[in-house]
């Protein structure tokens, strides 16, 4: 038996309302570009509507004229989703709160997630948003994973109960190290004062 080894997500698809809803919400407020159109191949009553969340992968939303926005909370029993999220720039991240409150649009306010920072928030169909900003940049040629993997090994042996910015710091202290080299005979810390 062999794995299907996934390389990243392709595109997530969402069952929208109105044709309008989709785009005020997906590109009016979270600015994801409005790029492609087309009927949905498996049901010639809806339109399928594509937008790029950022990093050239795809949201896609099912929209249909008869069906209106219901703010209800989606169900969230086993198999549904809980919510989705999205990267976002940390001077964005400080504005969002404010750029939500604009529209009137309920949230939590930032959120300490230890290794980032949260804001969550209902979209017009009731499905939970997260706007999520990392505290740190990856050292070069490491994803923000590589990062997480290692804080969470430097974690478990210090058994701490969850990542906080130290285990960030040795983690990316320790990809560096293990990935750089040196000319130096003993890398160990140091106080030059």
């Amino acid at each position: 038996m062999r794995k299907l080894q996934s390389q990243g997500v392709h595109h997530i698809t969402l069952v929208g309302a109105d044709r309008q809803t989709s785009i005020d919400f997906w590109e009016g407020t979270l600015g994801m570009p409005f790029i492609f159109e087309q009927p949905n191949l498996d049901r010639a009553s809806e339109s399928h509507l594509y937008f790029d969340p950022g990093d050239g992968r795809l949201i896609t939303i099912f929209t249909d004229e008869t069906r209106k926005p219901d703010p209800r909370r989606t169900p969230t029993e086993p198999g549904c989703v809980h919510h989705i999220a999205f990267s976002v720039s940390r001077v964005t991240f400080l504005q969002a709160v404010e750029r939500l409150n604009e529209r009137g649009i309920k949230n939590t306010g930032p959120k300490d997630r230890g290794f980032m920072d949260s804001i969550y928030f209902n979209d017009p169909l009731g499905l939970t948003v997260e706007l999520a900003s990392y505290r740190f940049d990856p050292p070069a040629g490491f994803s923000h994973a590589d990062v997480l993997f290692a804080a969470h090994k430097i974690r478990v042996a210090r058994g701490d109960y969850a990542i906080a910015e130290i285990h960030l710091a040795d983690a990316i202290e320790q990809l560096t190290e293990g990935s750089t080299e040196s000319l130096s005979d003993d890398r160990s810390p140091k106080n030059p004062y």
